[in-house]
Order: C-alpha cells, then sequence, then structure tokens
C-alpha cells in the first residue's frame, strides 16, 4: 500500500520545555515507542516524525522537538531546528510539567513559544503534563497560576492514563476544521468523461520503475473526479492526441517540454503543467503569477534565488541548476543565480530581486505558505518554475486560463 506523502499531512508538532513528557506523549498517540524517552535533559535533539491515520481528521504527521529552554551552545542549534517547525506545522501542542511550576519557575519560555505561534495564526493547545504528581488541591492552584500567567485555556493530562491521550486526540480533533485545508489540484476544474492527456517526459531526471508525486497526485486526482487521464512521452504526444482526434478537453505536461507541446498543441485546447497544479495546491496562484512576471523586468546583475524543497543528487540537464538558470539568462543577461535545496531556505532573502521555487510537493501547505509570506513580507517576488518557464516562453497567461474563477 501506499502511504500519504508527508506534505499532504495535518502537521501536529509537539512543543514544550526538556523533560516536560513530549516523548513520552507523542509515543502514547501513536502507541510506538518512536521517540526515545530519559531523564537526561536534551535526549531529543533533531525533530522527530511520525505519521499516522487519526480518525476522523485522516493521515496526520506528529513532530517532536527538542526542549525549548535549551541553553546551552548545542542547544541553541537544537532550538533553532525547533523554531523552524513553526512555519510548518499547522497546529501546535505546548507542554508544561507541574514540576516546573512546583519550582516557582517563570513561565517565560511558554509565553515567548505562544507568541511565535499566534504571529503565525496557527490553533495550539497548552497541556498541563504530569497532573498525577501532585494533589487535587495543588493541581486546581497550579492549574489557576498557568491560565493566569499565559491568559488561555488548558488540559491537564499525565502520560499514563489512557483517558488523558484520549482528551488530547479530542481537543486535535476539534480543531480540525480551522487546520484542515482542501488542497485543490485539477479535480474541481473537470466534467466527469473529460478526456485528459498528461504529458510525462520519461528522461535521465526521471525516477526509474515510477512515476515522479505530482504525476501520480494529479492522475489520481483526475480518475477521483471521473476524468479520463491518459499519459504519454513526449516522443508519443502525437499519437496521444490523435486518439482524441487532437482533441483532448485538456493537456497537462511536464513544465520543462512547456514550449514543444504548445507548438503542436491547438490553441483551443487548454494546456498546464503538473507543476503550476502543485502551486495552486500548497500555495497562491495569484502571488505566483504576479511574481512570475517579474521576470520581464529582471536585469544583468541581478540576483535570483531557485529554491527546491527536496535533496537529489544533480544530473546533467538539472532543471534547477542548467536548464532554469540558462533559459533566465537567455532573457535576462547575466544574472547572479543562487540555489538551495531541502530545508535550506536563507534566513535573509532581502538581496533577491526574484525567488523561483519548485512545485512543493514534498512541503506541506503550511510550509509553503510561510515562504510566500516571507518573500511577500519582504516584497521579494516569488514564482514557481512552471509559471516561470511559461512566462519566458510567453504562453503564461494560456496555462493559467483554466484556473481563472467564472
Amino acid at each position: 500500500m501506499i502511504e500519504t506523502p508527508r506534505g499532504n499531512r495535518v502537521h501536529i508538532a509537539i512543543y514544550g520545555r526538556t523533560n516536560a513528557g513530549k516523548s513520552s506523549l507523542i509515543n502514547k498517540i501513536t502507541n510506538q515507542s518512536i521517540s526515545l524517552v530519559s531523564e537526561t535533559r536534551g535526549t531529543t535533539t533533531d525533530p522527530v516524525y511520525k505519521a499516522m491515520e487519526l480518525l476522523p481528521i485522516g493521515p496526520v504527521v506528529f513532530i517532536d522537538t527538542a526542549g525549548i529552554d535549551d541553553t546551552t551552545e548545542l542547544g541553541e542549534l537544537r532550538v533553532k531546528k525547533t523554531k523552524e517547525i513553526l512555519n510548518k506545522m499547522d497546529i501546535a501542542l505546548l507542554l508544561i510539567s507541574t514540576e516546573v511550576v512546583l519550582e516557582n519557575q517563570e513561565l517565560n519560555y511558554e509565553k515567548e513559544w505562544i507568541r511565535e505561534i499566534k504571529k503565525r495564526e496557527k490553533p495550539f493547545i497548552v497541556i498541563l503534563n504530569k497532573v498525577d504528581l501532585v494533589s487535587v488541591e495543588k493541581l486546581q492552584e497550579i492549574e489557576e497560576k498557568v491560565k493566569r500567567e499565559l491568559g488561555c485555556e488548558i488540559s491537564k493530562v499525565t502520560t499514563s492514563r489512557e483517558e488523558s491521550i484520549q482528551t488530547i486526540k479530542n481537543k486535535i480533533i476539534e480543531y480540525a476544521p480551522k487546520i484542515v485545508v482542501e488542497e485543490k489540484l485539477i479535480g474541481d476544474k473537470i466534467k466527469i468523461g473529460d478526456k485528459i492527456l498528461l504529458v510525462a517526459p520519461q528522461d535521465i531526471q526521471a525516477p526509474k520503475g515510477r512515476l515522479i508525486l505530482p504525476q501520480v497526485q494529479v492522475i489520481r486526482d483526475i480518475l477521483d473526479n471521473g476524468g479520463i487521464p491518459t499519459v504519454v512521452t513526449l516522443d508519443n504526444l502525437k499519437e496521444g492526441l490523435a486518439i482524441f482526434q487532437w482533441k483532448p478537453d485538456l493537456v497537462i505536461t511536464d513544465s520543462q517540454v512547456f514550449k514543444t507541446v504548445d507548438e503542436i498543441l491547438d490553441k483551443e485546447v487548454p494546456l498546464t503543467s503538473f507543476s503550476i497544479i502543485m502551486a495552486r495546491a500548497k500555495g497562491d496562484l495569484e502571488t505566483l503569477y504576479r511574481g512570475a512576471k517579474r521576470i520581464n523586468s529582471l536585469k544583468e546583475g541581478d540576483r535570483v534565488l531557485i529554491a527546491e524543497a527536496c535533496t537529489h543528487h544533480q544530473l546533467k540537464g538539472d532543471i534547477a541548476r542548467e536548464k532554469l538558470p540558462m533559459l533566465l539568462q537567455k532573457k535576462a543577461g547575466r544574472l547572479e543565480i543562487d540555489n538551495c535545496s531541502g530545508k535550506d531556505f536563507p534566513e535573509d532573502i532581502s538581496k533577491y530581486s526574484l525567488v523561483i521555487h519548485c512545485g512543493s510537493c514534498m512541503l506541506n501547505r503550511a510550509e509553503t505558505i510561510s515562504r510566500l509570506g516571507e518573500c511577500s513580507n519582504k516584497e521579494i517576488p516569488i514564482t514557481n518554475f512552471g509559471m516561470a518557464i511559461a512566462e519566458i516562453n510567453g504562453i503564461l497567461d494560456r496555462v493559467m486560463e483554466i484556473f481563472k474563477e467564472g
């Protein structure tokens, strides 16, 4: 069975101080020992991910993070990694141990974290953990203090009790309507029985023996919405078109062969790409469209960032390292082009005239929107691979036509 990709799951991050009980909680929720539990402070270093099904929400991924109070030199790096999760999470669980309150420690770490979460407009649940360590009277006193200092409601749990775990699950389910955003691919733009031709080049960059994730997801979306997908390589494009008397209801292609497909295709046949469809699902098409138009005003000496969400071994003809830079230089002259991949999105993007991002199939929507927001806040135009290639070839408006409202 093929699992739901992590990028399509609701991301639930668990935060708290060292020894607050984060690892114990995630182990209990997932019913697996995926995080090391120890009395030693700072056991969790890099974030730990665990995918599962949480009904009725569906596929989710829980993220166990390092302690937010680690002030050691190594701890600062751990906290930085933990803060990066703020941009990709959909909901936060913030754990506070009763031991912290009993020791009369200030809740400054928790206050700061709540501010960061609110800044990103994400829902969160504050959980008072290890409530079995204190008397009923003392627990009431602790609860009132935490609510007063943090200004929010709290849930009381102890990870050794099944009813406590169910309480947290119920809270997450309660927030589900606020955090689950339906990612629209192409299904809402087709009718039952529509004949759709997909052009999927199987070149050196294509994984041997399988299709890439955007192709798989688009095909499934078409099937789910009653469309009839037919997949061909570029070499067989004309034969594929002939099957439909050269008039399929829609053609979806790999962006790298936009120019060739457009030249062969009847101008009345709607055309778009896998990359643009993924951008629609993960981000904001209008923002990315405006960013693509910025290509026309690039001039020699401008600096451009080309960002990929995944990491892979660079091959000859790589789209991010060779093809896109070549197309951009041909259109705008000599540019300063930087590349980044995986999680290494630059903290300072102010030096760039344009950011060109991949389709984000390996990112969840929250992280993609965070990157778009970061560019917007700095007034840096951002677009994606498919839109950039379409604009360079003068067909952006055509390939966006299908997504116009009304």
